[in-house]
């Protein structure tokens, strides 16, 4: 009896090692891998027993069962046609216009078949599997609804972890003091709602909404996945989400290299900038000096050469930019630079008329220069516009183009010397000129901040038919006090000129007399009269005058009399 059990498990031994050696070639070139399975669907399809030499045979097996889970994953039953190809050494086993593995000679010769034979084994295999219908167990079923009601719970419970987790943060943060938000140069409180109370709690519920819905589209179709009929809308989702991530994460990869340019040519240019910014202030302090090169250009020459560094750079990693080569990005280039030419004209010349006015120097700040008629003091120069304000405390602001094609008059150019200021008023032929000369002089001698040395003068302008005309010259070093140097001048000539009893007759001005008026005031006031020197002077006509328009006379008309 023992011996029968005996020959009972020799056979048994003897038919397995028979199945296993007819199932199981060894590849000579791996001893170890009898065969491996191509696997669609839980199933197997067929087993690759042959392989090229240095090309594993799992790993073969492998990328077939990879290759076919890609191509069928979007199998549609009727639609999709799977057939073979037939060529010289191989057949191909093809998937709609895609080939979906390779059936060799080897494969044929290990399987003992005829090569076409074996492929249209492995193909039906394929269909097969295809076009079964899952019908899944109850015990599957079960399965499978368990897994999607554990994936729930933990859904659930990751949620209210979260929602636990920043509510304890919320309160430290509410903690943190209202007074960060008070700050001037905190621009994140613009973008937050006026009744939060604290900008961190707000940033807070943001993240913590964010990794909810992070994980509502991430995890949610997961849990559905469980079951057959939602496993191609799932495959379709993730498909969705997979595509942009891929590209920004590989893009964002392959944009390293490009990214370490562009930080070394920006530290090199911010480098450089630095570097001149120091110069151009120890230029100006006086710390550092260049032949024939004034303080005052320091900075502006800083500024220009910032920019051309700056453009410079920007030429340079322009390239390196993503999408720079794309036609979008050279239209919208093109476009913003035409919207900077064609709006830009006047501004452009503006900025060229600062560059050159910066070096020509005309004027500096606190100058008393006269612009377009505009008397006043340089209170700031910048690349487009000069502002000046006038004695009168009024800013005018002039483009410096109007400033680069005008006429400009520098009062304090030259603090050493003196200016000379000059008015000029009309007497008649009856004076002596010397007299006229003395007077005026002596006029100057009393004005405040007129020069003694070099005197004043007088120089006589013109002939003219009624009048002669004098100008007074005079010397002063308060150029900035002109205002009020000539009303004191203009206030001390009328005192002079009275005191002496001459009168300044104005141009265009002819006066009628019967008796002995004169235009010189009284040296009696009005008040101090009595009744009868006032009934005298208006029966004289001492307190009248008239004149006659030079108008008048020129057309032949009779004169017309005023009444003053």
């Amino acid at each position: 009896m023992f011996s029968k059990f005996l020959l009972i498990i020799a056979f048994f031994l003897i038919s397995i090692f028979k199945i296993s050696a007819q199932d199981s070639i060894v590849n000579p070139s791996q001893p170890n891998i009898i065969s491996a399975p191509v696997i669609l669907k839980s199933d197997t399809l067929f087993h690759v027993k042959s392989s090229p030499e240095s090309y594993p045979i799992k790993i073969r097996a492998q990328e077939i069962s990879s290759q076919l889970k890609i191509l069928t994953q979007w199998y549609i039953k009727g639609k999709d046609s799977i057939y073979l190809q037939q060529k010289e050494n191989h057949v191909n086993v093809m998937y709609n216009s895609n080939v979906a593995f390779i059936v060799t000679k080897n494969d044929a010769n290990y399987q003992k078949l005829p090569l076409l034979n074996l492929a249209e084994m492995q193909m039906s295999s394929l269909i097969n599997t295809l076009n079964r219908d899952d019908i899944l167990s109850s015990t599957e079923w079960l399965k499978r609804i368990g897994y999607f009601a554990l994936s729930f719970i933990f859904l659930i419970v990751f949620i209210k972890l979260v929602n636990w987790l920043f509510k304890r943060l919320d309160k430290r943060l509410v903690k943190i003091e209202r007074s960060f938000l008070r700050k001037n140069k905190n621009i994140l409180k613009y973008f937050i709602p006026r009744k939060t109370a604290n900008i961190f709690v707000f940033l807070s519920k943001i993240i913590r909404i964010v990794i909810i819905w992070i994980t509502l589209i991430v995890f949610a179709p997961f849990m559905f996945s469980f079951f057959p009929w939602a496993e191609h809308i799932v495959y379709l989702f993730y498909g969705y989400i997979e595509t942009p991530v891929k590209y920004v994460l590989f893009g964002f990869i392959d944009f390293i290299p490009s990214l370490f340019f562009i930080l070394i040519i920006a530290y090199v240019a911010r480098y450089i900038v630095r570097v001149a910014s120091h110069i151009a202030a120890d230029v100006e302090l006086g710390k550092f000096q260049l032949p024939n090169f004034h303080k005052d250009w320091a900075k502006p020459t800083e500024k220009i050469f910032s920019i051309l560094v700056y453009a410079m750079a920007l030429v340079m990693i322009f390239p390196y930019l993503p999408g720079s080569g794309s036609t979008a990005f050279q239209g919208v280039s093109i476009f913003i630079g035409a919207i900077i030419s064609f709006g830009s004209t006047s501004a452009i010349a503006n900025i060229i008329a600062g560059i050159v006015i910066t070096y020509m120097r005309p004027f500096q700040i606190g100058d008393r220069v006269k612009i377009d008629n505009v008397v006043g003091d340089v209170i700031s120069k910048t690349i487009l516009v000069t502002h000046i304000r006038t004695p009168k405390n009024e800013d005018v602001t002039i483009p410096n183009a109007n400033i680069l094609i005008g006429k400009i008059i520098n009062y304090s150019n030259n603090k050493e010397k003196t200016i000379i200021l000059h008015t000029t008023i009309t007497l008649g032929y009856d004076l002596p000129w010397l007299t006229a000369n003395d007077l005026l002089i002596q006029a100057a001698k009393l004005t405040e901040h007129i020069e003694d040395t070099p005197e004043p003068f007088v120089l006589q302008t013109s002939l003219d038919d009624y009048y002669v005309s004098y100008e007074l010259n005079a010397h002063t070093k308060e150029a900035k006090k002109m205002p009020r140097i000539y009303s004191e001048l203009h206030k001390h000539i009328l005192e002079v000129f009275n005191e002496a009893g001459v009168e300044i007759l104005s141009p265009h001005y002819m006066a009628a007399r019967d008796g002995n008026l004169t235009t010189v005031p009284s040296q009696l006031k009005s008040t101090d009269k009595t009744p009868i020197q006032k009934i005298a002077d208006h029966l004289t006509g001492r307190n009248q005058k008239v004149n006659i328009t030079k108008s008048d006379e020129s057309k032949g008309e009779e004169p017309t009399f005023k009444s003053f």
